[in-house]
């Protein structure tokens, strides 16, 4: 615990020391200083704070009360295994995306003040760790709190754009109106409790209290999360933040929204046992986010835009996964919660290392050629190799290719879904066999959506002179994308000791889990094994066609070409047509909109052909409410006339409503 606390301190003055420097002249001095001793300081904690993770027994609790002045509520932290398994992305993407913040930002126009965007990225990290430690219901809200409003200074960092001050602002609302959900959930959870701490020593409920506070918490924390259907704020904010800033809220922030829920179920003892409902809402509720997601991403020419969408997916899964490991609890089969639950929390770590991979490799596409519209790139693997092995790497991890890390999670759900049939309950074994085929589904669906995203990217020809001539990343650029692609391998070939990790954290008693952690380390072992043999194949296949074709006269040609010398890079497939068989199919879902025209005749000059696949739950619900809450802010405006004799007379109302209240009471 004193490495962590040490990590939280120094969190501390490196914000307190950006703060300071946010509020003087951004001269050359000043700015060089805080590009150094910024990203420096919160690199230096993030690996303090890493350090402090391993430092102990990982499910081992460790409670630590700080001084409070407040007069609700009390400062108390502790580490467990659940709180250590979510720290893990948010000091690991918390080092790594800052690394790459600074080489990124580096060279930035002067017209944006650094200090203060390094001062709001340290504070988002610290509240990050504050949620997941906290134990006391006003210091969780205080720094969700804070949380919250960090990331809507870091998203509009270009607030010169139009675009990115309405995603800003988006996103502000929607974690706010999930603010107030949660604050209800907490609200409750005293009155029953009758102190802001009762909810984190666990609460013994009736059912009907456990369902109300069970439904509060998935739809404040699901917010956060991004499920579907209160995701509209990702696919908004992600393509208009910083690249390293999209990767940390993708990988590690919205971690805290499922944390929310799987620490609320660990939280809540019901009378008579957990109701059957939980589970399977759960369960179908992540299954609908996952398909949601990854239907929405397949549709998408913008490149940040997929990979939101795809976080939604990936966050469906994990939901899949907590649902299952209920369900398992609720049967009484221990096998299918011990996997349900591990799932979760495996495929939560690893999503982490390749959405961020594979979002910092999309802000050095964006650096290079100054757009990520799929169907204005084209060719980068030639010109940018090492750019292009990273995302190959972050695409392949993501649709569960083993030994990668991507596999280890879907593998693990896939099995505990598919234990199910031991079951006695034929309308449960039909349940979860239906989630196994929706889950192979999505994952069809993620193959084809990210060999459509580096195929269209990265291989063929050209599209535009910027993809032609693209500025290229430096090595500076580069290393910190070396981070998360090493993540994506180690943690692939270390799935059986991830498992072992994640399995001190689960709410299950530890002899308990004894008799189902050896089987399932065995597969996982056979899996990466065979993972490596796939791949040493596949190596072997390689050096053999070069040694048959060393000698031998070979050309080459343009991409799609079949011969053809005087075709062009128009020819080649396009985003839209590389996914036209799962548009045909999901049409309807993807909410595809075709817009053409063409100019009458024989031998027509003008003729145009566009496919989008916009959000319609943002355009006809969400933006309609959206509006509706702004125009109430508005009218609330007439309040603040800025006549001193009207805030003296609020006042005076005030305390004479106060006073008859009491008299009353």
């Amino acid at each position: 615990m004193e490495l962590f606390l040490v990590a939280l301190a120094l969190l501390v003055l490196t914000a307190s020391f950006l703060a300071a420097a946010s509020l003087v002249p951004q001269v050359p001095s000043i700015r060089l200083c805080v590009h150094i001793a910024g990203p420096a300081g919160i690199i230096l904690a993030c690996a303090l704070g890493m350090a402090g993770l391993f430092h102990g027994s990982w499910g081992a609790v460790v409670p630590w009360q700080a001084p409070w002045g407040l007069p609700l509520g009390g400062g108390a932290l502790a580490l467990d295994g659940l709180s250590r398994c979510f720290l893990l992305p948010v000091f690991g993407l918390g080092a790594v995306c800052a690394f790459s913040g600074a080489a990124s930002l580096f060279h930035h126009d002067i017209g944006h003040n650094i200090a203060a965007h390094w001062f709001f990225y340290t504070l988002l990290v610290l509240a990050l760790a504050l949620v997941l430690t906290a134990r006391d219901s006003v210091f969780f809200l205080i720094s969700w709190e804070l949380m919250s409003l960090s990331p809507f200074f870091l998203i509009e960092f270009d607030d010169h754009e139009a675009s990115v001050r309405e995603a800003s602002w988006v996103y502000l609302v929607a974690a706010h109106l999930g603010a107030v959900v949660l604050l209800g959930f907490f609200a409750l959870a005293w009155h029953m409790g009758g102190s802001s701490s009762a909810l984190f020593a666990g609460l013994s409920l009736s059912p009907a209290m456990g369902s109300a506070l069970f439904v509060l918490a998935l739809v404040g924390f699901g917010a956060k999360a991004g499920l579907a259907p209160m995701h509209i704020w990702l696919p908004e904010a992600h393509p208009a933040a910083p690249s390293h800033v999209s990767a940390l809220l993708s990988g590690a922030m919205i971690n805290a929204g499922l944390y929310g829920i799987f620490r609320t179920y660990t939280l809540l003892d019901i009378q008579g046992g957990t109701p059957a409902w939980w589970g399977w809402c759960l369960l179908l509720l992540g299954l609908g986010s996952a398909l949601t997601g990854i239907i929405k991403a397949s549709g998408q020419s913008n490149l940040k835009r997929l990979l939101a969408y795809s976080s939604v997916e990936n966050m469906g899964i994990m939901l899949m996964g907590l649902g299952t490991g209920l369900i398992g609890m609720q049967t009484g089969h221990m096998g299918i919660a011990t996997l349900g639950f591990a799932a979760c929390l495996i495929h939560m770590i690893n999503h982490a290392a390749f959405k961020g991979l594979l979002f910092l490799c999309a802000g050095e596409i964006l650096h290079a050629v100054q757009t990520v519209r799929l169907d204005l790139l084209g060719g980068l693997q030639q010109r940018m190799p090492l750019l292009g092995a990273a995302f190959a790497v972050g695409a392949a991890a993501i649709i569960c290719l083993p030994p990668l890390n991507g596999f280890a999670g879907e593998f693990v759900l896939a099995l505990g879904l598919a234990t199910g049939v031991t079951l006695p309950q034929m309308e449960i074994q039909l349940g979860l066999l239906a989630a196994l085929t929706g889950l192979a589904l999505v994952s069809g669906l993620a193959a084809a959506t990210f060999a459509k995203a580096y195929g269209i990217a990265f291989l063929g020809e050209p599209r535009t002179r910027l993809a032609a001539n693209p500025h290229l990343p430096t090595a500076y650029n580069l290393v910190p994308l070396a981070f998360p692609a090493a993540a994506c391998l180690g943690l692939g070939l270390a799935a059986p000791q991830l498992f072992a990790l994640v399995a001190q954290a689960l709410p299950l008693p530890q002899e308990v889990l004894a008799p189902h952690t050896a089987p399932l380390r065995a597969s996982l072992h056979t899996v990466v094994l065979v993972g490596l043999a796939g791949m040493g194949i596949v190596a072997l296949l390689v050096l053999w066609r070069r040694h048959l074709l060393r000698g031998a006269y070979s050309q080459k040609n343009s991409t799609w070409g079949c011969g053809f010398q005087k075709g062009t890079a128009r020819i080649q497939y396009t985003d839209a047509s590389f996914t036209d068989p799962q548009t045909e199919v999901f049409s309807r879902l993807m909410g595809v909109q075709v817009q053409s025209s063409m100019d009458k005749g024989y031998f027509p000059a003008h003729a145009s052909y566009s496919i989008e696949a916009p959000d319609r739950l943002r355009l006809r619900l969400y933006a309609p409410l959206f509006d509706a809450v702004r125009r109430l802010c508005d009218a609330c405006k007439i309040i603040q006339s800025g006549r001193i004799h009207l805030y003296i007379l609020y006042m005076l109302a005030t305390l004479v409503a106060l006073l008859l209240w009491g008299f009353a009471a």
